[in-house]
């Protein structure tokens, strides 16, 4: 089964709004997206599947190319080398994303600071939006050409990762940065180049980067959100006649005579392994304390 790479970009104009804004435009972009792709999808005259996705900003989604016929009794599957039509999820995503901005801003959710503090007068923010109206907003879905696995390997770099790695930093003189970047369209040999900047515009760029504290960076949707994932997951591999994994043993699963422990238990906001560190019976307290939560951002 194919997967696609479908990626969703904000106008510069949004973009400036984001830099002071990022909790709430990270989380339109997300949902509307979202939204956006489930919507086109479940629509007879492109797909007429309920598909799901996995989603992270700014925003990357890997979407398997089809989902589940309405009644659920049968996968739909998309054209080999066809997902959706880019200009009709770029239109819904366009008009969605607005509305939701605006009602944003109605609301007083949005801040305005520095060559932005203007846009908190309606009189100037509503044409500002009306502008970007009028722009086409660029939508990108193509099948990777790594596979599915190339596009989970870029996502999960980003999971635990702020922007740069350490291993990209070359020098500092202190007034200005050197680091490495990657010139894709470049020949491999040539690929990794070198880019000074000045302290305050290398900063800037950092901080484009940085999510807001605790924002939800890895989100499911569709046949992959978090109520029905293993249910949907299940159904669609017995319509594909796909063979579930077989789950890996590790040490830790089994006893001392070699018999595997029960199955691991799954955690129910995003799927990951959870380790059971105690189990205690109703009534009595643990012997272990909570530790002090880490303060880095894990979500």
């Amino acid at each position: 089964m194919p997967y696609f790479h479908v990626v969703f970009t904000l106008p510069r104009p949004i973009a400036a709004i984001a830099y002071h804004n990022k909790a709430i435009v990270y989380d339109l972009l997300l949902k509307t997206a979202a939204e956006t792709l489930i919507t086109i999808a479940a629509d007879p005259k492109h797909l007429g599947a309920r598909i799901g996705l996995t989603a992270h900003p700014h925003a990357h989604i890997i979407v398997p190319g089809g989902g589940l016929s309405p009644d659920r009794q049968h996968w739909i599957a998309c054209r080999p080398r066809f997902f959706l039509s880019v200009e009709a999820l770029s239109r819904l995503f366009r008009r969605l994303f607005l509305e939701r901005l605006m009602a944003a801003y109605q609301a007083g959710r949005l801040e305005f600071f520095a060559d932005q503090a203007g846009l908190a007068e309606p009189a100037r923010f509503k044409p500002y939006v009306a502008a970007l109206r009028k722009v086409e907003w660029v939508v990108y879905a193509k099948r990777p050409f790594g596979g599915p696995g190339a596009v989970l390997a870029y996502l999960s770099r980003y999971t635990h990762r702020i922007a740069i790695a350490n291993s990209r930093l070359v020098a500092f003189d202190g007034e200005r940065v050197t680091f490495k970047w990657k010139d894709y369209p470049a020949h491999a040999e040539n690929r990794y180049k070198l880019m000074t900047l000045d302290v305050d515009e290398f900063i800037r760029r950092f901080l484009i980067h940085v999510l807001p504290d605790g924002f939800h960076r890895i989100r499911h949707y569709g046949l992959f959100a978090n109520g029905g994932r293993a249910e949907n997951i299940a159904r669609a591999r017995r319509l594909l006649n796909v063979p579930a994994p077989q789950q890996a043993a590790s040490d830790a699963d089994s006893t001392g005579d070699g018999e595997p422990q029960a199955l691991w238990h799954p955690c129910p906001c995003c799927g990951g392994r959870m380790v059971i560190i105690e189990s205690f019976e109703p009534g009595r307290t643990p012997r272990c304390h909570p530790t002090v939560p880490n303060p880095i951002d894990s979500s």
